[in-house]
C-alpha cells in the first residue's frame, strides 16, 4: 500500500470513530431527556393527580367485593375509565396509606384518582333499613 492510502485509511477511521461516539452520546442524550421527561410526569401524577374528565363528569357506580386487591381495584377503575394509569393509582394507594374497602360507591370521571382512593379508603355508609314495617 501506499503512503497516501494509509493516510487515507487512517482518515477514515478515525472518522468512522468520531461519528460512532458521536452517535452513541446523542442516543444517551436522548435517552437520558426521555427518561427525565417521563419520570417528572409520572411523579407529578402521583402528587398532583388530574382527573380523566373536565367537570362535571360522568358519575359512575363499581362494587369492590370483599377480598378485592388493590391491583384488582385499578383494574375495575380503569376498565371504568374512572383512572388513567393502574400503576399511579398503586403508588398513590401505598404513598398515602389508603386501603380499599368493599362496598358500592359512586365516583366521577371529573374526581382525582387521589379522591377517588380517599373515598374507597372510607367504609361505604350501609343503608338504613326501616325494619318496624
Amino acid at each position: 500500500m501506499s503512503r497516501a492510502t494509509k493516510e487515507i485509511n487512517k482518515i477514515t477511521g478515525t472518522i468512522i470513530s468520531v461519528s460512532g461516539k458521536l452517535i452513541v452520546y446523542a442516543l444517551v442524550i436522548l435517552l437520558l431527556y426521555e427518561g427525565a421527561s417521563k419520570g417528572f410526569a409520572f411523579g407529578h401524577e402521583i402528587f398532583d393527580p388530574t382527573p380523566v374528565a373536565a367537570a362535571p363528569g360522568i358519575d359512575k357506580k363499581i362494587t369492590i367485593a370483599k377480598g378485592t386487591t388493590l391491583s384488582e381495584a385499578a383494574d375495575l377503575l380503569l376498565e371504568k375509565g374512572l383512572i388513567n394509569n393502574k400503576f399511579t393509582f398503586i403508588i398513590q394507594s401505598k404513598f398515602y396509606d389508603y386501603e380499599i374497602n368493599p362496598g358500592d360507591y359512586t365516583l366521577n370521571t371529573s374526581m382525582t384518582s387521589k379522591e377517588m382512593l380517599a373515598q374507597i379508603n372510607e367504609a361505604p355508609e350501609e343503608e338504613e333499613t326501616d325494619d318496624s314495617k
